[in-house]
């Protein structure tokens, strides 16, 4: 597979990566082994870019992924985040950016997934009450101290990038980006390329909701599925309008020879190379599915009929809910 370069600073992933999270949490149930086998098959593929968080299923999925990479180390890729604080039932609490938190999100993360040394480190969302300066002053440390190679950070806004620069390179900034998702193309990106950032799509297949494969609302209530609770966009009169969003996507992939979620990666990687998304899967042929976008060739109509069949702000309801929005920067 091909790899990209995330930052000016030595980064190199495979162009697809694979998001762990809902191989422990949120998406419904959790099968370890066929998840396992799945992060195993990424890697026959080329994909060596694997994607948790210590928060996702409660440092469970760091687990997971350490467990994965047992004995092949060397042959991934790890990016894992800390600030999103959980209480013990789960529940969301807050965020932290202190410097001493830093270094204990750091240690735990380190001895759930069972390494010496976690590649890319991101600051999961911004601190308000704490200053960006303290924060990745904290993370450099860590760089230091060769515990964290690279460091990023996930849902910050322009104003915050280059402060986070002016302490220590940032190799990184993970933002959700996708056909339905637009938003970073105003400043975000644009700010990223100014400052030689990476930049890493998750959840570029809408929640698997661009996939085509969820047709009504009740689809997504099954048990350990959180998303018609969380998204919006999920739920209601919003989901039946953007399911003519998906169908325009249909009707243009099958156009095209290829799947729905396979025109919209398709779509994403050819945004630039400087772009490694992370598109989530629990299943080895859902992945396969995903790296086989990287054969979808598109030409300049193609990409005029995607933007124009999902322009800027076209998705009904916001991307998360009430406190989820309260997290993100712009």
């Amino acid at each position: 597979m091909k790899q990209r370069s995330l930052g000016n600073q030595g980064l190199a992933v495979s162009a697809m990566g694979l998001g762990c999270m809902g191989m422990s949490e949120f998406y419904g149930k959790s099968d370890e082994a066929e998840s396992i086998a799945t992060i195993h098959r990424g890697l026959d593929l080329g994909v060596n870019f694997l994607d948790t968080s210590d928060m996702y299923g409660l440092g469970r999925n760091e687990k997971l992924v350490g467990r994965a990479v047992k004995g092949m180390r060397d042959r991934f890729v790890i990016a894992t985040k800390f600030a999103v604080l959980r209480g013990e039932d789960g529940s969301f609490v807050g965020v932290s950016g202190k410097p001493e938190y830093v270094r204990s999100a750091c240690e735990g993360s380190l001895r759930r997934l069972g390494v010496d040394t976690i590649d890319l480190y991101y600051q999961h969302r911004v601190d308000p009450e704490v200053p960006i300066e303290d924060t990745v002053g904290a993370m450099s440390e860590l760089v230091s101290e060769g515990k964290v190679r690279y460091l990023g950070m996930s849902e910050a806004g322009s104003d915050t990038l280059r402060r986070a620069c002016a302490v220590h390179p940032i190799s990184a900034l993970q933002t959700e980006y996708s056909l339905w998702s637009r938003g970073p193309e105003d400043r975000i990106i644009p700010t990223c390329r100014e400052l030689n950032i990476g930049f890493v799509p998750y959840s570029p297949l809408g929640r698997a909701f661009l996939t085509g494969k969820y047709r009504k609302a009740a689809d997504f209530e099954v048990e350990g599925d959180v998303r018609s609770m969380r998204f919006p966009r999920l739920t209601g009169e919003n989901f039946e309008k953007n399911l003519a969003l998906v169908e325009k996507l249909e009707d243009l992939a099958s156009a095209k020879g290829c799947s729905a979620s396979q025109l919209a990666l398709a779509w994403v990687l050819a945004k630039g190379e400087d772009m490694a998304p992370i598109p989530g899967t629990t299943k080895r042929s859902h992945l396969e599915e995903n790296v086989s976008a990287l054969e979808v060739s598109l030409t300049p109509a193609d990409l005029e009929a995607l933007e124009a069949a999902f322009p800027p702000g076209a998705a009904a309801g916001t991307r998360y809910h009430e406190q989820g929005m309260a997290m993100l920067e712009e």
